[in-house]
């Protein structure tokens, strides 16, 4: 079976979470790829091509107007020997919640009136989305309307269409829109039609609440910018689980996991916690009601472990070229527990009630629980994950495609492995865990201030590697528990959590700083000098948005404002060549040699925690006098 993701770079979107519709530059859905319109998991509107007089409109232009609004401007040439285009359509596509609209707009100024034909093509669907992730959709239009209401799935999933008067031709799963107009001389005139669509058996839902506010930026006026476009972005993010309703959170990222994952809402959540709390608890709230209980080798599910994901069904992936089906309910990940305890720590620093946070202890207990009993699976003392390639996940951290860790010749390290950047999410862990067991008279603090200390001295003994230019951590311990040699963002992640002193601290930064780091616009995720760098390898020589943002909150945390700043106004660099939305990821390629930055094709957006990573990079470039 092949597998070929679609790639995204070059589509416009607009999104409501669970709602999200994706079209050519141009704003016709063709169905190609990515292109549809998706509700939850599934896409279930594959084509809506809009034509006049027998042939599509010529775009000129595409006008994003916020994460939910898109405009896109035609031309119509009638009649066909006049130069100037005195014949324009506004497509006009937005989304709320359960709802996918359009509005055409028509204006003239020619001297006689015109008449139109106007026809809007619309394909419904039913793919799942894995299917199209892998390439493999090569067909659309599996959903025999009824009259103007679609089912399927039982009763579950239905999309009701309205176009006011518009003539409707019924064909299998094609509905044919038809409108007759005639626009007088300086007349305008509007068409649309909307489909609401709704999937009662999907495990995630909007989320109700309040939406984030835009903060007010100081310094470098291109920071409002890039924070409009973000505070926009994640507020169409914004979901909830369906069994914990008042509990919003955000979705990882668009198109592939409009859905909970625990370890990129724990991180976009704390990274936003300077200027938004309630995030940060309904992350909490809604993770903790889906807190481990049992062991259950099929899912990784584990007494105190925070999960991974949650899809209406099994997902299937194909990275590699290897076939994992993904439960529903997913566990595998090594570093989300952790994560869990430092934002229920920094969310009660950033003015959580403590009445609310007490309410969470158990489930603290709980996850520093599992750090001591399941974490540890082999008894080294170190946080690892283990699995066979194939029937989970193979790489259980946030570098989690096959070939991300590496040895420094660009070999692949044999796993399960022992991750760097989790040892010091560990040790912050818990250190901040025992903070909280004292303050609020639990026990068990001083073995989790031991924990700590030992986790430190055992690092510091089992990761450092040496080369000509001094000293460094590894990316990881491979499964014989040797150092994987490779120079990669991870050990920036140490930044910040306790686990290193000042001399080691300072010794990251010089890594992390270096040009063969450093691209001039972010943290490459390996270094240049690696046997397996390419600068658009997903996890190996790529920049990820999130990846230097966390890094910079390090740098600031253990006091390198100087290097912090530099990385956030490369970071702020490359925003700009993205029009202001900070993909999941891009090229590594030096920011000397590449402006505008170049894209990662296939990388999703916008994604949380990229848009997130505003935040930090307003703190680091003193956009606002708060350091979190």
């Amino acid at each position: 079976m092949a597998f070929q993701q679609p790639y995204l770079h070059d589509l416009t979107g607009v999104f409501t979470a669970p709602i999200q519709v994706w079209s050519d530059q141009h704003g016709q859905i063709r169905g190609e790829g990515a292109q549809g319109a998706y509700c939850g998991d599934d896409r279930v509107l594959a084509r809506a091509v809009l034509t006049v007089n027998g042939h599509e409109p010529e775009w000129v232009s595409t006008q994003l107007k916020s994460t939910e609004h898109v405009d896109f401007i035609h031309f119509i040439r009638v009649p066909a020997n006049v130069a100037d285009p005195l014949v324009s359509i506004i497509r006009s596509r937005s989304v709320d919640t359960g709802r996918l609209a359009e509005a055409l707009t028509f204006k003239s100024v020619l001297d006689e009136p015109v008449t139109l034909d106007v026809k809007m093509e619309l394909v419904a669907d039913a793919l799942p989305m894995d299917q199209i992730k892998a390439g493999l959709a090569l067909a659309a239009g599996s959903v025999a309307p009824e009259d103007r209401r679609w089912r399927w799935r039982g009763q579950d999933t239905s999309a009701e269409l309205t176009a006011e008067g518009a003539e409707l031709a019924f064909m299998g799963s094609q509905v044919v829109l038809g409108w007759r107009i005639t626009l007088q001389p300086g007349d305008a005139v509007e068409l649309g039609w909307s489909l609401a669509v709704s999937d009662k058996g999907a495990p995630m839902i909007a989320a109700g609440g309040q939406p984030l506010r835009t903060p007010s930026v100081a310094g470098d006026p291109r920071l409002m910018r890039l924070m409009t476009r973000s505070i926009s972005d994640l507020n169409s993010l914004r979901i909830a689980d369906r069994e914990r309703p008042a509990h919003a959170f955000l979705a990882a990222g668009a198109p592939w996991h409009l859905t909970m994952f625990g370890r990129d809402a724990l991180m976009a959540a704390r990274m936003l916690l300077p200027i938004d709390a309630a995030t940060a608890a309904g992350t909490l709230r809604a993770l903790a009601g889906r807190q481990g209980t049992d062991v259950v080798p099929e899912t990784g599910e584990e007494p105190g472990k925070i999960l991974r994901e949650v899809r209406r069904s099994t997902f299937i992936m194909g990275p590699g070229g290897t076939v994992i089906a993904v439960p529903p309910l997913h566990y595998g990940n090594i570093d989300a527990t952790p994560l869990w305890i430092i934002l229920l720590h920094d969310a009660w620093h950033s003015g959580m009630p403590e009445a609310d946070v007490k309410a969470l202890l158990p489930h603290l207990e709980d996850a520093l629980g599992w750090m001591q009993h399941y974490g540890d699976s082999d008894g080294d003392g170190f946080l690892e994950y283990a699995g066979a390639p194939g029937s989970e996940l193979a790489d259980q951290g946030w570098k989690d495609t096959a070939g991300s860790i590496r040895w420094h010749d660009g070999t692949p390290a044999a796993g399960p492995v022992a991750l760097a950047e989790v040892q010091g999410y560990a040790h912050e862990a818990a250190t901040v865990g025992a903070e909280m067991l004292d303050h609020f008279g639990r026990p068990g603090s001083g073995e989790w201030r031991a924990f700590a200390s030992d986790l430190a001295d055992r690092f510091r003994e089992k990761f450092w590697c040496t080369d000509d230019a001094g000293p460094y951590p590894a990316i990881a311990l491979d499964a014989d528990k040797k150092p994987v040699d490779s120079i990669a963002s991870n050990m920036g992640h140490l930044l910040g959590t306790g686990l290193l002193n000042a001399d080691e601290k300072a010794a990251v930064v010089t890594r992390l700083m270096d040009p063969s780091m450093f691209s001039g616009y972010g943290i490459r995720t390996l270094s240049t000098t690696n046997g397996g760098y390419w600068p658009t390898r997903y996890h190996a020589g790529s920049v990820w948005t999130h990846d230097s943002a966390w890094i910079l909150l390090g740098m600031l945390k253990d006091g390198f404002e100087d290097e912090a700043a530099k990385v956030a106004s490369g970071m702020l660099d490359a925003a700009e060549g993205f029009d202001w939305r900070l993909p999941e990821l891009f090229s590594g390629d030096p920011a000397d040699r590449r402006w505008p930055p170049v894209p990662y094709p296939a990388a999703c957006r916008p994604q949380a925690w990229a848009a997130a990573s505003a935040v930090p990079i307003a703190q680091a470039l003193r956009g606002f006098n708060v350091l979190g």
